[in-house]
Formats: C-alpha cells, structure tokens, sequence
C-alpha cells in the first residue's frame, strides 16, 4: 500500500478533472487493485478544516506516513516571498510543500503549473509563481535544483495543460509497486515512456508535413505546422498514440498543438496580448524548427516545396 497526499497551489483543477476521468487504470482500479492509499485530495477528501491540517502536522512529524506527495498547481511565493498570497490549512502553502517535501518517499508535479509554472508564471508574474523544480526550462524552482526525494529520485514531472490522465495514474502504479526505478527521466524530469516521441508520432496530418502540404485550422486536410503553427514536429508527448478519452487528440481534431508539455508553455508574447501562440504567429518566420534540423536549410526546404503543385510533392517525397 502506498500513502498519497494530494495538494493543490495556484490551480485551475485541471489535472484534478483529468485525473478522475483516467481508464488505465481508472481511480477506483487504483485504490482496488494496486493498492494506493489517498490520504486526502481537495476535490475528494472528506477531511474538512481542523482535521486536514492535523493530518499535515502528522505526517511532517512521521506519525502518518505518506509515500507520494502529489502537486497540482503553480508554487505561489509572492508578495515578496512569502507566500500569503496562497494560505492553506492556516499557512502559506509553499511553507507546507517545504515541510512535507522533506518527508515523501517521492515528489510528483501534476501538470504545466507544478512542474515549470505554467500559465501563472508568464512574466510579470505578480503572484511570483514557480514550479516545484523548475522554473519554465531553467532547473531549480521552489525545491531547487538539488532537491532528491527520501525515495533517492528529484520531482518527478508528469506536464501537461492539463495532463493526460493515464499519464499520472500510471506513474502512481509505477511508483505503488515499486517499479519507479525502472522508469527513466528526461532532462526535465519526466518519464521517458510518455515523453520521448514527438506528438507528430501518430498525428493523422503526418503524411501531409512530409509532403509540406498546408492545412487550416478547422478544416480537414494538409499539415497545420506551415499555416498556424502547429507545435507537434518539436513538443514530447504520446496524444497521438495514448488518445484523450480513447477517442482522439488535438491535432486529430484538426487543431494546431500549442506545445502544452514543453518547458516553454505558454509560449506568450505580451506586446502582442497573448500567452497561447502558436509559431505562425511569433513572427514572419517561426522562431523553431522540427527538431533536428538546421534552420536555414529547413527554410529553403520548405520554401522549395510549398511553391511545387501538390502532385509534384507528393512525387518528389515518394522518390
């Protein structure tokens, strides 16, 4: 059995509504099956008041033990680091994460704002949001840059706006029967299982970004990367071969990926009022290119091909 503490800081309960919509395994298959023990979570905890901040203070001082602690949300410092802007349980939150990071066999950040800062981190950043162990792609965050679990492993990183539900149960499975181990991490922490192929892997437009055959958004056909920007050829997740609700994705639906489990999300320009831009839309050229290749001559690649007719693409590709 493995004790799991589930807080939330600066959160929209995204990663929550994902998490109870998981099917391998669901919710209940993880209490039944595989034996996880939810202390409390703040969406289905039944402890109210007096009694969650009892159960905090038991396990800072050993007396419950919690196996996994679970944190949704951006970790809210501000003003002038002291975290008042976020009081739970009679505290600031960030004093809680501090005490009870200390004491969880493992650390698991749920979502874009817990693991880089997300959405609430987007300069200005007033609140002074940051995520457990990074902030955007520079390693340290509120924990720092050294922070190792009692577990022998750093914050364990499942991003995402929201997450994939699956992602984060079984990630809880791994660690409940004690095969975290095994599991390997990225540079930024998050496990190579879901975050080593690109979301191009599996997207039904794949054929047409090979053919640089152009598409728009809410219409069926061609590649969304070239006219809006689609962020699939350079952003790590499985949506493509692990569907959402075992029905489709975003780039199935014919919408442009926006990069939701890089480190860069949201990739925002405030001069020009938006924290959700796709490439298309941060200049005259995209500012990236598909991993891997050298800009200059992906420009003059593409620029080649998007003048050919398609049928001549279509030749020149399969040759």
């Amino acid at each position: 059995m493995a004790n799991v503490l589930w807080l939330q800081g600066g959160a929209c309960s995204g990663n929550t509504m994902s998490f109870l919509n998981a099917e391998e395994p669901s919710v209940v298959e993880l209490i039944t099956d595989f034996g996880l023990n939810i202390l409390w979570h703040p969406t289905t905890g039944l402890q109210i008041g007096d009694q969650v901040q009892d159960l905090l203070k038991d396990i800072i001082e050993g007396k419950v033990q919690m196996d996994i602690l679970v944190y949704e949300g951006s970790l809210i410092q501000g003003p002038n680091n002291t975290g008042t802007m976020n009081f739970f349980a009679d505290r600031p939150m960030m004093d809680w994460i501090r005490d009870l990071s200390k004491v969880a066999g493992y650390v698991v950040a749920i979502g874009d704002c817990a693991t880089w800062g997300g959405i609430p981190a987007v300069p200005p950043n007033p609140s002074e949001s940051t995520g457990l162990q990074f902030h955007k792609k520079k390693k340290g965050g509120f924990l720092g840059a050294d922070y190792i679990s009692k577990g022998g492993l750093p914050v364990i990183n499942i991003p995402g706006c929201p997450a994939h539900p699956d992602w984060i149960t079984q990630i809880l499975v791994a660690i409940s029967v004690g095969r975290i181990g095994d599991v390997l991490i990225d540079d930024y922490q998050r496990p190579k299982t879901f975050f080593t192929d690109f979301v191009q892997t599996g997207c039904t437009n794949a054929i047409n970004f090979a053919q640089k055959v152009d598409g728009n958004f809410g219409k069926r056909g061609g590649c969304l990367f070239y006219e809006v920007g689609c962020r699939g050829p350079m952003t790590r997740a499985t949506c493509n071969n692990i569907l959402w609700n075992r029905q489709s994705s975003k780039t199935r639906a014919n919408h442009p990926c926006l990069g939701c489990t890089e480190p860069g999300f949201p990739h925002h320009d405030l001069k020009k009022g938006s924290v959700f831009r796709t490439m298309k839309h941060l200049g005259f050229l995209p500012k990236e290119v598909p991993h891997g290749r050298n800009k200059l001559s992906y420009y003059i690649e593409a620029g080649f091909n998007k003048l050919m007719p398609v049928n001549d693409r279509v030749m020149e590709t399969s040759k």
